[in-house]
């Protein structure tokens, strides 16, 4: 699947365009989801990592849309993402 087939399936599901605070709500939700999953399974409660692997795929969908709805396109993140990891890394 490409960035534009998901995309068109994330404006079949979310046709109006998110706002800079909608985005920093949800992906505040998404995160809290994972601290929960993390703090859970090292208190040794049982846990299903679908859930975890759920909350990793809803950033990924999630943001391919927000760029769209911030005028921007995935790849352009990317790529800035990308340049900002080497920086990093280096």
């Amino acid at each position: 699947m490409n960035t534009d087939d998901l995309l068109e399936q994330a404006r079949k599901l979310w046709p109006n365009k998110a706002t800079e605070q909608d985005i920093a709500i949800a992906m505040g939700v998404i995160y809290g989801d994972i601290c929960r999953y993390v703090r859970d399974h090292a208190e040794g409660k049982e846990v299903d990592s679908t859930e975890f692997k759920k909350e990793l795929g809803n950033i990924i969908f999630s943001t391919i849309r927000w760029c769209d709805d911030m005028g921007y396109t995935p790849e352009e993140c990317l790529g800035l993402a990308i340049e900002a990891h080497a920086r990093y890394v280096k």
